[in-house]
């Protein structure tokens, strides 16, 4: 058996798989987020190792007798801060958390950080937590004896052991992300030193045993390795077979994800697109990443007092946008603004625009967007041949064959089954327990293929250069 433990932002999961990567149970813990100020993300670290209890728990229920990997996946950026007997030293501001905006912008316009690291030092990213944590509790700083991140904090409590992994470590700001080492010059500019940082292992290789006493506690054999494991992304695109160059998949989740193995490092901050290593030795991977893609919807359907799914239930077929416009910048953007003031809006109303209209064109809105991250990484040399859709927007055929269509590429529509974080993970543990390699990575059977609806291409064509358009007209006045 081998297990995936994602430690997401709602809620911890696990996964269990034979070696045939069938799943043999499944288990989850929920988890929630602290916002003690405006703009602030917090959570506990004991929160996430109380939820890994209830999790493992359920889970011994199936039995843990012939387990013999774990892997981790996790939410990204997030600091757990430790002093020297590995105690927490204060709550782990998380990704979401923007209080280290100004930290940021003044690391990101450092000579050499972007060159270094292959990104734009973005406000949620681990190193301005740490800039900012020294002007505003300097009391906490002086006593970080360790910096981990989330993911990472569960695996000290399974293996005693300070480690982290490639993907998961690139978006610190502080990796020479093509060295695939930690940089002495970006830990210098945030005030930190290696000694701080945890050890580096790549994602399918052991970072350590489970300690005795959690065997024992919940049936375990002694000596199960713990994989590097990967960032969350990453270890789903472990877990959706992502993994050469070409392969891609686009996640229409809460927010949005167009995400591309690479099988060189090819970066290009100005376009916003993050660089990071994947989860496996000799591989990168970029993301274009927006910040509302369900999110959009849901939010439409509050606004109009209706559900996601009757607002999307009886749209017909595919067409052609017509000329109502939305911009989805709910609270602002990443790829390929990276711009946190922008907002959202509606360009275009007229008299005819009714409810199914407006639905259509918060789609199309979230399509173009992720078209915007299309075209970013494309100019990075970044290549998508495949294209799987994964997340609970992919559940919409309309949805899909709107992003087929703008993007000019088939959209494949996996089986039902979880092939996120937790099972990427737990494909990380079994090669880490049997020195399998990426051959066992490959994607899950497909139901359906969308294919672009070539007749409308140049009218998505054209319904994109107004939505740039309108991007442009915007930016300032919101």
């Amino acid at each position: 058996m081998f297990l995936g433990l994602d430690l997401g932002t709602s809620g911890l999961k696990g996964i269990l798989i034979n070696e045939d990567q069938e799943v043999l149970a499944e288990a989850s813990a929920p988890l929630s987020v602290a916002r003690p100020q405006q703009g602030w993300s917090e959570q506990a670290p004991a929160d996430w190792i109380g939820a890994a209890e209830k999790v493992l728990s359920q889970l011994a229920g199936a039995g843990l007798g012939a387990l013999k990997g774990i892997g981790l996946s996790g939410q990204m950026h997030g600091a757990v801060l430790l002093d020297g007997a590995d105690d927490v030293l204060r709550p782990c501001i998380l990704w979401n958390d923007t209080r280290a905006h100004a930290e940021a912008a003044e690391l990101d316009a450092m000579p050499g950080v972007r060159a270094l690291s292959g990104n734009i030092v973005f406000p949620g990213f681990t190193a301005p937590k740490l800039v900012w944590l020294a002007r505003h509790e300097p009391g906490v700083f002086a006593r970080v004896a360790k910096v981990l991140l989330p993911k990472d904090y569960l695996r000290l409590w399974l293996t005693g052991e300070h480690v982290a992994e490639m993907s998961d470590a690139a978006g610190t700001s502080w990796l020479d992300t093509g060295k695939r080492d930690w940089s002495e010059a970006l830990l210098t500019a945030s005030g930190m030193q290696r000694a701080q940082m945890p050890r580096l292992v790549e994602g399918s290789e052991v970072s350590g045993q489970i300690r005795p006493e959690l065997a024992q506690r919940f049936g375990m054999p002694a000596g199960v390795v713990v994989a590097g494991g990967g960032g969350d992304n990453a270890a789903s695109g472990i877990g959706v077979g992502v993994v050469k160059a070409g392969q891609a998949f686009v996640s229409l989740g809460t927010s949005g994800v167009l995400f591309a193995a690479n099988d060189g490092y090819q970066p290009d901050p100005e376009t916003a697109v993050h660089t990071f290593c994947h989860a496996l030795p000799g591989r990168w991977h970029q993301m274009g990443v927006i910040l509302a893609a369900t999110d959009a919807l849901n939010w439409f359907a509050r606004l109009t007092g209706a559900s996601a799914r009757d607002l999307t239930a009886d749209l017909g077929p595919l067409k052609g946008p017509e000329k109502t416009l939305f911009l989805p910048y709910l609270g602002g953007e990443r790829t390929p603004l990276n711009d946190a003031a922008i907002r959202g809006a509606f360009i275009g109303l007229a008299h005819a625009t009714d409810r199914a209209a407006a639905t259509r064109a918060v789609l199309e809105g979230v399509t173009f967007a992720i078209r915007d991250c299309r075209d970013a990484l494309a100019a990075t040399g970044t290549r998508i041949e495949s294209l799987l859709a994964v997340g609970g927007g992919s559940n919409s055929r309309l949805w899909c064959a709107m992003i087929a269509t703008a993007l000019g590429t088939p959209v494949s529509l996996p089986v039902a089954g979880d092939f996120g974080g937790a099972f990427g993970a737990a494909r990380l543990a079994l090669m880490a327990a049997t020195g399998a390699g990426e051959e066992i990575a490959h994607p899950p059977a497909i139901s359906a293929v969308i294919e672009p609806d070539r007749a409308l291409e140049a009218a998505f064509d054209e319904g994109h250069a107004r939505y740039r358009a309108a991007q442009a007209a915007i930016r300032g006045l919101t």
